[in-house]
């Protein structure tokens, strides 16, 4: 962050101090914190994220590839086609790893490059899996997943049909906003029809896909959004059976909430730290402010937040990788919670900051954009509640 007048910057906080995700973790998991960590000290601090915010891409030179050597983007894949899960508990690894990321606001289509990998390693041919997929795992091609309003929530106009014909299949309709969505190289299309949903993986150069830039509050990623236009799809490229799709999705969506989840956790425990620090820091009336038991009140209620974010996004975590028969509902309400208590902590982080966290030169607005629009993406919190009434609305029939 810049410097500001009248804005003490505090100290990076020591590794006894940093507090995160309620998750008991392995040396093996410890280990990969910390190298997440360390590569996006070394990559892509906050510094390089502002530098990079009028940038066509939004990302440093090399990055995914250096994530992709990391096992960013294979830790949903079986080693037998090239993926990096040896442990068996790749979305808790891949969850450590979006925390960090969200501690430091970095860039790229994270969550939607995992679903694609995942969705091609579960449902994808051997030449898919064979051709695509190890390109995706390496970061060097990048992939990004984009579906209408079934999978991801109700977005007006984001609609996306497949209807067979002869000799393969058509696409038609758009989307709502999609990560990396003109940068991309390869799409995960989501498309509903009259057999139910189908899925395919798509050269995004196909004749008749249109990516157009959205202007998105989120200054530091890259939105778009994809029009098909009677887009003929080759049987090659369908993922698992015409119509038969419900099931993948609905572990796709799961896959994207709970990293994205945790990723606002993690921007979510990053500003909580800088505003107890600037608190601690800054002075009023010959104290600092963090002693007026104003603040003192407003500290705690958000303390109290941001713990409990922490517990229901692990929650989410361990019913969805242990796929339990309540994980959709316990990951939507994970989803809806977290996305309404980090708009909450963002304001009360305002209050604390003042007049100093309105400015472009502080750091909060870019953790108010990023908290936000995850609360958006993969479904709104109305979204996801409407969502739980359906389950325990089917339960009941």
């Amino acid at each position: 962050m810049d410097t500001v007048p009248g804005a003490a910057r505090p100290a990076a906080p020591t590794q006894s101090e940093v507090s995160r995700m309620e998750l008991d973790l392995s040396n093996e998991q410890e280990l990969l914190r910390q190298t997440a960590a360390r590569f996006i000290e070394a990559t892509c601090p906050l510094s390089v994220v502002r530098r990079l915010i009028g940038d066509e891409t939004g990302l440093p030179a090399d990055y995914l590839e250096a994530a992709g050597r990391l096992g960013w983007f294979s830790l949903l894949v079986p080693e037998e086609d090239g993926g990096a899960d040896a442990s068996g508990t790749g979305l808790c690894d891949l969850a450590i790893v979006a925390e960090e990321r969200g501690r430091v606001l970095q860039p790229g289509p994270f969550a939607s490059m995992n679903v694609a990998a995942a969705a091609l390693a579960d449902a994808g041919s051997a030449t898919q899996r064979a051709e695509i997929l190890p390109a995706i795992c390496e970061g060097v091609s990048l992939a990004t997943w984009a579906s209408g309003d079934r999978a991801t929530g109700s977005v007006p106009d984001a609609t996306l049909t497949a209807t067979t014909c002869a000799g393969g299949f058509v696409v038609s309709g758009r989307t709502g906003p999609v990560p990396a969505a003109t940068e991309a190289e390869w799409l995960l299309v989501s498309a509903d029809g009259p057999e139910g949903p189908s899925q395919f993986i798509l050269e995004s150069a196909t004749p008749g896909i249109t990516a157009t830039p959205l202007a998105g509050l989120d200054v530091t990623q890259r939105f778009g959004r994809l029009s098909f236009d009677q887009v003929v799809v080759a049987p090659t490229s369908l993922l698992g059976a015409f119509g038969g799709a419900g099931r993948d999705l609905e572990r796709e969506l799961r896959v994207a909430c709970v990293l994205s989840t945790s990723e606002t956790v993690g921007a979510m425990d990053a500003l909580f730290d800088l505003t107890r620090r600037y608190a601690v820091d800054r002075t009023a009336f010959g104290r600092p402010i963090g002693s007026f038991q104003a603040v003192k009140h407003q500290l705690a209620d958000m303390s109290l937040s941001l713990e409990t974010s922490k517990a229901v996004a692990a929650a989410a975590l361990r019913a969805v990788q242990e796929d339990h028969d309540d994980a959709g509902e316990i990951l939507s309400m994970a989803k809806s919670w977290v996305s309404d208590a980090g708009i909450d902590l963002v304001q009360g982080c305002a209050q604390v900051f003042a007049g100093i966290g309105f400015t472009w030169e502080h750091d909060l607005h870019l953790f108010l954009r990023r908290i936000t629009m995850n609360g958006l993406l993969f479904g709104s919190s109305e979204w996801h509640r409407e969502r739980i009434c359906g389950i325990h609305a089917a339960e009941m029939r």
